[in-house]
């Protein structure tokens, strides 16, 4: 018999090699039906495979992002299943569930894929769904895989197998199709009632633009049928908050080819938009003691070889750049942190000197691949709103606890939901980090206490830290319920030490700072697309750039319209006129759809009295005000939603 303890703390006893579908079974025939994956001792685990020793468990349903990957890792199996069958003489790639859905990297050799296939493809998998094909889970030696995948002519798979370790290679069979993968997956096809495959894509195999370039199939499956119809409704109204096309209408940013894919331009709007956000963001550090640095777009090789940066990311960044000296050798900025631990190392520091908290609005540059490029929230070059602080270990968690109050206030001005993640590192795989077990510990022992006490409750997610430390994590939810991160607080005890960073302490003693990686917008760029897709473009009122049109109602009195829009200018309400020669019905209309906050009607009346006609944007007239009692109300509006 085996000890089996569930998230609610009880332990019961079941035969060895129970399964975790038999244990939930036996608790009630309702959840056997509901549950789609579960966990044993934190490994994903597939609802039929046995359990032998004592151990946790855990069950997970549709509701939860562990039962919706299992569903889409069993889905983008059977649209592999789909495609073996349609196009016979295949190659499959990889075939992962993502945040929504799944997709597959086959090669598909002669055949040539394209959106009139979608509807052929979904009807083949409904009907292998329809089958009710159970899902079976087999150790296989690398041999064994490296001759079953290679008969059956599948190179990219037995590339993959080269590279696994003997001993620990499964493969997942659904009737026909066999495929290399560690699962987990639901027990059987019948769960998968409802089907669309959303688009294709390129992509070179392993990320590597030297390889084959393979076509990516997108797909997304549902246990109702009302649920794919929910969703893609959710995406029609993605497209209309598309940033891309909201940037474009609202004059924001733009691409040329000319300049280079994944670098935006900014446009006069959209720079005094950016402007705004960063004025903003150092109000509120001034308040919290941060000084403003700037550092340079290059940096020697070897500043980020010694930072552990170049070993980790150097594949990343773009080529180096050589110099007429011998073995010179620069790198555009991929991150601020080493130049600010520079700053730092410019004098000597005693205790009384810390915490230090460096902040820059700091360009930087990393070469993501064409492929993944999407307008701003996956770019080549972007600002991030960085942030390094320098303490003692007795000050980490007051400061720690000092940027958590940031990132909160910053959220609730723009009004964004948001979940935490504590990112721990994979204790079975230390190679990936730098740094001591202890010095980690500390670390990871300060995130988890800051947490604790705030009250924030944050999922623990082990393997996603940082190479060089644990962070704390912001998913923003959008209106649409979309998560986003955004805000990001690190905590690193190791560059200090790769620096050779240090402080004279009370007891006259060289130590080493603590340092805090923080950035609550995460990038200027990253952070606009959010919120322009979240607000569909109705900015805030302090943040939007036309806070005020003016609209005359003739010609006759384009002067005054004129004067209005230069008295709220002087007064910081940022106004523009609409004097064209248009009826006043279609410049309201117009403006509207513009999504300019407030519009000013002038005519006879307006101009004897000082006065404006006010209209709100969306919600239509107000009646009239004077120009100084208006701009007043807008000055006070602007003041209650960034008051800290």
């Amino acid at each position: 018999m085996i000890n089996i303890k569930f998230p609610d703390g009880s332990v019961r006893q079941f035969e060895s090699g129970v399964t975790p579908l038999e244990i939930a079974r036996s608790i009630s025939e309702g959840l056997a039906r509901v549950i789609l994956a579960a966990s044993f001792n934190g490994e994903a685990w597939d609802l039929t495979r046995p359990v032998i020793e004592d151990g946790e468990i855990k069950f997970f349903k549709w509701e939860d992002a562990e039962g919706k990957h299992a569903f889409w890792h069993t889905s983008a199996h059977l649209l592999a299943e789909a495609l073996q069958e349609l196009y016979p003489g295949v190659q499959f790639g990889i075939g992962p569930a993502i945040e929504n859905g799944f997709y597959y990297d086959i090669d598909p050799g002669e055949h040539q894929l394209t959106s009139a296939d979608f509807a052929t493809i979904e009807k083949k998998m409904a009907e292998l769904a329809a089958k009710d094909e159970p899902v079976e889970r087999r150790a296989i030696s690398k041999q064994g895989a490296l001759d079953f995948f290679g008969g059956d002519g599948q190179t990219y798979k037995c590339e993959l197998i080269s590279e696994l370790e003997d001993g620990h290679i499964t493969t997942y069979t659904q009737g026909a199709f066999t495929d290399l993968c560690r699962g987990p997956h639901i027990p059987s096809t019948g769960a998968i009632k409802a089907i669309k495959i959303l688009s294709l894509a390129g992509a070179y195999w392993r990320g590597d633009e030297t390889r084959k370039q393979m076509v990516r199939v997108y797909g997304i499956t549902f246990p109702k049928k009302k649920m794919l119809d929910e969703y893609l409704t959710l995406l029609e109204e993605a497209k209309k908050r598309d940033h891309r096309k909201i940037g474009r209408e609202m004059e924001l940013f733009a691409f040329s080819p000319n300049v280079g894919p994944g670098l935006p331009l900014w446009l006069p709007k959209g720079a005094a938009l950016r402007n705004r956000l960063q004025d903003f963001l150092a109000k509120i550090q001034r308040k919290y003691g941060y000084q403003q640095v700037v550092t340079p777009h290059i940096g020697n090789k070897m500043l980020y070889v010694t930072s552990g940066h170049y070993a980790k990311y150097g594949k990343d960044s773009f080529q180096p750049i050589h110099t007429p000296e011998e073995d010179e050798e620069y790198l555009l900025k991929p991150m601020n942190c080493p130049h600010h631990c520079e700053i730092y190392r410019t004098a000597p520091r005693s205790y009384r000197d810390l915490p230090l908290r460096f902040a820059e609005f700091g360009t930087v540059y990393r070469y993501e691949q064409s492929g993944e490029l999407h307008g701003l929230t996956r770019v080549r070059c972007f600002c991030q709103d960085d942030a390094h602080l320098f303490c003692t270990p007795d000050q980490l968690k007051q400061e720690f606890l000092g940027v958590m109050d940031i990132i909160s206030f910053i959220f609730k001005v723009f009004g964004f939901e948001y979940e935490a993640q504590i990112s721990l590192r994979d204790p079975n795989n230390p190679g990936k980090y730098v740094g001591s077990e202890e010095n980690w510990e500390k670390a990871e022992r300060a995130i988890i206490e800051a947490c604790e006490e705030k009250g924030l409750v944050a999922k623990q997610v082990t393997g996603e830290a940082a190479f060089y430390g644990p962070k704390l994590d912001f998913m923003v939810k959008d209106a649409l319920g979309r998560r986003w991160q955004l805000g990001t607080i690190q905590v690193d005890y190791n560059l200090p030490e790769r620096f050779d960073l240090e402080y004279t302490g009370a007891d006259n003693q060289k130590h080493r700072p603590v340092m805090i990686h923080r950035a609550p917008f995460g990038s200027l760029e990253r952070f606009i697309a959010v919120l322009l897709e979240h607000t569909a473009g109705k900015l805030p009122l302090w943040l939007v750039p036309d806070q005020v049109v003016v609209l005359p109602i003739s010609e006759k009195f384009n002067d005054y319209a004129k004067h209005v829009a230069d008295t709220l200018n002087e007064m910081d309400v940022r106004a523009i006129v609409d004097d064209r020669n248009e009826k006043i019905g279609k410049k309201i209309r117009e403006s509207e759809l513009k999504l300019i906050p407030y519009m000013l009607i002038v005519g006879e009346k307006e101009a004897q009295n000082e006065e404006v006609s006010v209209r709100k944007q969306g919600e239509g007239d107000k009646g009239s005000e004077k120009i100084t009692t208006f701009a007043a109300a807008i000055q006070s509006e602007v003041a209650a939603m960034t008051s800290f």
